[in-house]
């Protein structure tokens, strides 16, 4: 699945805090959030593992006991089940990945994007480039 960047799609999850689902396929779903200045994310958990990376902005995340600073370029991964917070003190932009897929972040059937799922056979391929060999980059 491709996705293209647009300015729509976004839904507010909470108070300050906007999300929209950016792509997904059978064991992740990529999603952007944007926070605004002093928005709280309340502590809560869910059995998806979370992992983050932060575009823009600045915000005190908290996963189980330990708080920390985050600022553009840091990166989180929350374990499933694990209780986590956020204080949002800079506008903000978070990519986050969730595994499993979050069904209940997927956007209704009718707004799904009009790509689909790309077959290994279908995929454009860099010239030279065979996927699933070794190269001096490692294997891909």
């Amino acid at each position: 699945m491709f996705g293209k960047q647009s300015g729509s799609g976004y839904r507010e999850s909470l108070p300050g805090i906007r999300q929209k689902t950016l792509v997904w396929g059978e064991k992740t779903l990529m999603t952007e959030f944007l926070l605004e200045t002093g928005s709280v994310l309340p502590l809560h958990s869910h059995p998806h593992e979370q992992t983050g990376y932060l575009v823009e902005g600045h915000l005190t995340l908290t996963i189980g006991s330990e708080a920390r600073d985050i600022f553009p370029g840091d990166s989180w991964s929350i374990p499933g089940n694990t209780g986590h917070s956020a204080v949002v003190h800079l506008d903000s932009k978070a990519i986050e990945i969730f595994s499993p897929v979050r069904t209940e972040y997927l956007p209704p059937a009718d707004d799904r994007a009009v790509t689909s799922p790309v077959s290994a056979r279908e995929s454009i391929r860099s010239p030279g480039v065979d996927p699933g060999h070794d190269s001096k980059y490692g294997r891909f």
